[in-house]
């Protein structure tokens, strides 16, 4: 495959391929970037890959190339042609033209004989929250995201207590994954250039998670302190044992004058650990 924005725009002239804005597609023609994220993925011959939205195969060429499979879900069926002839001679990739968000993941990869299993996309930016959180309540067995995404969303995802960008989702993430950003990319190495810069971020599943006596209890407390982020803990967890959380904020030096962004999740699983009921 040629990596040249040329080139591209030929052969989408050729099938008369038009971008569609409801699919939020933006294709990467710079081969620097993708073999930068192929690199810092560390996939093998062991390794089938999950690829959400391919679009003109640009990464999905890479992949085909270091993976022993590849798996790609593309909800544009006008892209067909233009994504075969981009990663042709490649007996190793597979493609469902679905929408991945309604697929049954689990069962589709009951085929392949694996030793990893990787997510490598350039994620569609109006679905790149609901894709993460269906490998999630789907169980769906990854070891490892690796995923571009707008910049001001991989920033929450991996934001730290403390900083305007650490919110619920930074915490609901946080507790089965380890975040790190892996690098930055320009708005300026796609076609057709979006308005925003994105960043390349990775989640590697966490082996040993937080020890939680009450899993929904915990992610509910999370969203309600979060619930007007300008707000303490105070005004909006009242309907909360408002007594038995500040006895566990004071071991840290805390009262409930605190707010949510400035606690750790460990401090979110102590308090969820000693509600034992909400207060009436």
């Amino acid at each position: 495959m040629e990596y040249s924005p040329n080139k591209l725009k030929e052969k989408m002239n050729k099938y008369n391929f038009n971008f569609k804005k409801m699919y939020g597609q933006n294709f990467i023609v710079d081969e620097n970037i993708i073999n930068n994220i192929i690199t810092n993925s560390n996939i093998d011959k062991d390794t089938l890959v999950i690829e959400i939205g391919p679009g003109a195969g640009s990464l999905t060429y890479k992949l085909g190339l270091y993976a022993k499979n590849v798996l790609c879900y593309e909800i544009d069926t006008k892209v067909k042609e233009l994504l075969l002839e981009n990663i042709k001679g490649l007996n190793n990739v597979d493609i469902i033209f679905d929408d991945f968000l309604k697929c049954n993941v689990i069962q589709d990869i009951k085929k392949y004989d694996y030793k990893k299993l990787y997510v490598i996309a350039n994620l569609p930016y109006y679905i790149t929250t609901p894709i993460i959180i269906k490998f999630i309540e789907e169980e769906i067995p990854v070891d490892k995201i690796v995923v571009m995404v707008q910049k001001e969303v991989g920033d929450r995802f991996k934001a730290k207590p403390g900083t305007k960008d650490y919110n619920s989702l930074s915490i609901y993430l946080n507790y089965y994954f380890n975040i790190k950003k892996i690098l930055d990319v320009s708005k300026n190495v796609f076609i057709p250039k979006p308005n925003v810069d994105s960043i390349v971020v990775e989640f590697t599943k966490k082996e040993e998670k937080y020890e939680l006596k009450n899993k929904k209890l915990f992610f509910k407390l999370v969203k309600d302190s979060f619930n007007q982020k300008r707000k303490t803990l105070r005004n909006n967890l009242k309907e909360y044992n408002l007594e038995k959380i500040e006895e566990v904020l004071k071991k840290y030096n805390l009262d409930l004058s605190v707010r949510a962004e400035a606690l750790p999740i460990d401090i979110f699983i102590d308090i969820s650990n000693n509600l034992l009921e909400k207060s009436k």
